[in-house]
């Protein structure tokens, strides 16, 4: 490995860490951004970067050239990921076991949730000026909470030949024991108490919430050699990651974004996903205030390019069979090419070539994707995203293993041949993602931290 590889992989470990939920994955990294709202989209100009917030769940992060009359270039990720979310009036009390009723986000494994310490993180609304604006407060208690404890070998004796878990049954942390002597009423509001704590508010200012469970460990090497990362919600903060410091510099022409949504793992159809007409209303809004008229706007759409990023299956050592038989992607190999006769994956002749030459001219290591034909895979945002914005698009990621497990596997250098494609596909003075010269520092939300570029 190289200097420059460990400091993304270890980048990354510092912003998963810092990104709990995806309120706190879609938080503008980079101070030297100027932060608009929908409201103040006017205020687009040349030469600078702009974050905009997408319902607070997403973002756009917009780069425009000094010529922004060229190629339309976009990097699209999620911010989402599989996990428990808490329900409304969340308290079960039994025994003296206080549980939070939960319900399964996306298609988690489910047994790997069990035996781990949990926190919880997300937001909280707060009674605001008037009714239509409350409040919105991000909330990360950043220490364990809760536990999903297993049942005992003894008490299910078959456990090992693989049992169902059923979420409303199995799947409720634990998060109190109460003493007994005390209001029942008082355990049904031990978790509003704990944000209104967690928060210095008033328990009774608290309207609503959106939070999650959330492993309570910290990303870290692993291997002989570290050549390995295990972290919990690689899928997909990996690629939030390498968008954010793709288009960190600001482009040589044309307009750059990088568009980060959520709810991908339900399905991308909500106001703040894939599926929604938001990104296409603030791209024609962004264009109009560069003095683009609505038809160079539309044409430009159509011109653009887009490179959807989501993680991809590696060959699993104890199961190769599970892998296509030619396209087999292994950890530390490079950035993978995803590519799906059904379309699951956004990819044509064109979108595949395109982004094979960036990794040949720049010398970024890539591989290629394909479902197994006896057992069809997952799908992503490229294939719903373009068909709201109809432009060529291929979808890409980092290989990982245990997709969708509480806490996954991926290869240590892949991070960095991510980030440098990304890099290299925008239009950068120097598109060249190297070991050089350090970055400027990126706060992640915990404390600054740096990575090697060109």
């Amino acid at each position: 490995m190289t200097a420059a590889e460990r400091a993304c992989a270890e980048e990354l470990i510092e912003f998963i860490d810092a990104a709990p939920s995806p309120y706190h994955a879609a938080q503008n990294p980079n101070p030297a951004w100027e932060r608009i709202t929908n409201d103040t989209i006017e205020r687009i100009r040349p030469g600078k970067t702009f974050y905009l917030p997408l319902f607070r769940t997403g973002a756009v992060v917009v780069s425009v050239g000094e010529n922004p009359r060229g190629l339309l270039r976009m990097a699209c990720a999620h911010t989402d990921f599989p996990c428990l979310r808490i329900k409304p009036n969340p308290v079960m009390c039994d025994a003296g076991y206080g549980r939070l009723n939960v319900e399964t986000y996306g298609g988690l494994i489910r047994n790997t949730w069990l035996d781990r310490p949990l926190s919880i993180a997300g937001a909280v609304t707060l009674r605001g000026a008037d009714a239509f604006h409350p409040e919105l407060r991000l909330v990360d208690f950043r220490r364990p909470l809760a536990v999903i404890p297993n049942l005992a070998i003894h008490m299910n004796r078959k456990v090992n030949e693989g049992v169902e878990l059923k979420p409303q049954k199995d799947l409720l942390p634990l998060l109190f024991q109460s003493d007994g002597a005390g209001d029942a009423a008082d355990d049904g509001k031990k978790l509003h108490a704990l944000l209104a704590e967690h928060l210095s508010v008033r328990a009774e200012d608290i309207l609503s919430y959106d939070l999650n469970v959330y492993p309570a460990e910290r990303g870290c090497f692993v291997g002989s050699g570290e050549e390995f990362l295990s972290a919990p919600r690689l899928d997909n903060l990996s690629s939030v990651k390498a968008c954010f410091d793709a288009i960190a510099q600001a482009p040589a022409e044309g307009v750059s974004v990088a568009a980060l949504f959520d709810n991908e793992e339900v399905g991308s159809r909500t106001k703040q996903g894939a599926g929604s007409l938001a990104l296409s209303m603030m791209l024609e809004r962004i264009y109009l205030a560069l003095g683009f008229s609505r038809d160079e706007y539309l044409r430009t759409a159509l011109g653009g390019v887009c490179i959807s990023a989501d993680v991809a299956h590696a060959l699993h050592p104890n199961a190769p069979e599970k892998a296509d038989p030619t396209n087999r992607p292994l950890l530390n190999r490079g950035v993978v090419l995803k590519v799906a006769a059904s379309q699951s994956y956004a990819c044509d002749p064109e979108a595949f070539a395109a982004v094979q030459d960036i990794c040949m001219r720049e010398d970024i290591p890539h591989q290629v994707f394909t479902n197994h034909s006896d057992a069809p895979g997952g799908a992503t945002l490229g294939s719903i995203l373009s068909t709201l914005l109809p432009m060529k698009t291929m979808d890409v990621g980092v290989p990982i293993l245990g997709m969708h497990s509480a806490r996954e596997t991926m290869g240590m250098r892949d991070q960095y041949a991510l980030t440098r494609l990304l890099t290299a596909f925008f239009p950068h003075e120097r598109t060249v993602y190297g070991e050089r010269v350090i970055m400027e520092h990126i706060t992640t939300g915990r404390e600054a931290v740096t990575c090697a570029r060109w």
